[in-house]
C-alpha cells in the first residue's frame, strides 16, 4: 500500500514543486513573453530567472491567477533594476489577459547563496522556484526538510508586516484595486504562516492554500474559520478592509506570538527579500 508523501522525497527533503512542463496551455505564451522581456530588459545584469507560484504548479486559472517571478542579479538590486522590473511586470500584465497582475521579486545572487539567507531565500529558490533562464542556484544550495529550523526562518518575521499592512491599508482605503492587490498578498502570507507553524508536526509541504488552511486548522480548531477564510480570499481577492483589520488585530498578533513561542524569533535581515514580501 502506497504512502502519502506530502511534498516529500524517499528520504523526507522536500521535493522541488513545479516545472516549465505543467505550465498550462493558456499560460504559455504569458510565460514565454515574460522570458524574451526580461532577457532583453536586463541582458548581463541577470544571473539566473524563475517561476514561482500557480503557474508552475499547473494549478493557475486563467484570468484570476497572477504571474510570479524572482529575478537574481548579478549585482545588488538598483532602483534602475526594481523600476525596470515594474516596466516588464506591468508590460505582461496589459498584454495577457489570462493573468490578473504580474508579480516580480528581485534578489542578489550573493543574497541567495548567504548564510543567513539559506533557510530562506535559498529555500525559496530550491524548493519553490522553476527555472526559466539562466544557472540554477539549486545546484550550490543544501536539501531541506520540513523541520522547526526551516519554520522559522522562513516564516518567523510576521509582526513585522503587520504594521506595515495598517500603513497600506490606510493608504489603499480609496484605491480598491490597490486595496484587493494587498488583500491577495496578506492574505497568502497569513495562510503560509499558519501552515508554516504547524508544518514540522504535519510532516510535509504544500503549496495549496486551502491544503495548508486545513492542516492548519487539525492543531488549531479554534482558529479554523478565519484561517479558512483567509485561504478563500487569497484565491479569490476583494476589496476588503475588515479582512485586513483582522488580520492586523485579531489572528496576526495571535499567530506572531504563537510562532515565536513554538519555533523562535527569526534571524534578523537587513531587508526581507523572500517570497513574504511582495
Amino acid at each position: 500500500m502506497g504512502t502519502v508523501s506530502r511534498g516529500l522525497d524517499s528520504q523526507g527533503y522536500i521535493e522541488r514543486e513545479g516545472s516549465l512542463g505543467r505550465v498550462g496551455d493558456a499560460f504559455r505564451p504569458v510565460v514565454a513573453a515574460a522570458r524574451d522581456r526580461v532577457a532583453e530588459t536586463f541582458g548581463k545584469r541577470l544571473d539566473s530567472a524563475y517561476l514561482y507560484g500557480s503557474v508552475p504548479r499547473g494549478a493557475a486559472r486563467a484570468g484570476r491567477s497572477d504571474l510570479d517571478l524572482l529575478l537574481v542579479l548579478r549585482a545588488e538590486p538598483t532602483p534602475e533594476d526594481h523600476a525596470d522590473a515594474d516596466a516588464v511586470a506591468t508590460a505582461v500584465d496589459k498584454e495577457f489577459t489570462e493573468v490578473d497582475g504580474v508579480g516580480i521579486l528581485l534578489a542578489s545572487r550573493t543574497a541567495v547563496l548567504s548564510d543567513l539567507e539559506t533557510y530562506d531565500l535559498g529555500w525559496f529558490v530550491a524548493c519553490l522556484c522553476t527555472p526559466l533562464l539562466g544557472e540554477d542556484l539549486a545546484e550550490f544550495l543544501p536539501r531541506y526538510r520540513p523541520d522547526g529550523l526551516l519554520a522559522r526562518e522562513t516564516n518567523g518575521d510576521l509582526a513585522l508586516f503587520l504594521p506595515r499592512w495598517r500603513e497600506q491599508a490606510a493608504a489603499a482605503a480609496d484605491d480598491p484595486q490597490a486595496l484587493r492587490a494587498l488583500v491577495r498578498r496578506a492574505s497568502r502570507h497569513l495562510v503560509r504562516t499558519g501552515f508554516t507553524l504547524v508544518m514540522p508536526r504535519w510532516g510535509g509541504w504544500t503549496s495549496d492554500l486551502t491544503e495548508m488552511a486545513a492542516a492548519f486548522a487539525r492543531y488549531y480548531p479554534e482558529w479554523a474559520d478565519p484561517m479558512r477564510a483567509a485561504a478563500a480570499l487569497a484565491l479569490d481577492p476583494v476589496a476588503d478592509a475588515a479582512a485586513l483589520r483582522e488580520y492586523t488585530d485579531v489572528i496576526g498578533p495571535w499567530l506572531a506570538e504563537e510562532y515565536t513561542a513554538v519555533h523562535g524569533a527569526k534571524t534578523p535581515r537587513p531587508q526581507q527579500a523572500g517570497p513574504g514580501a511582495h
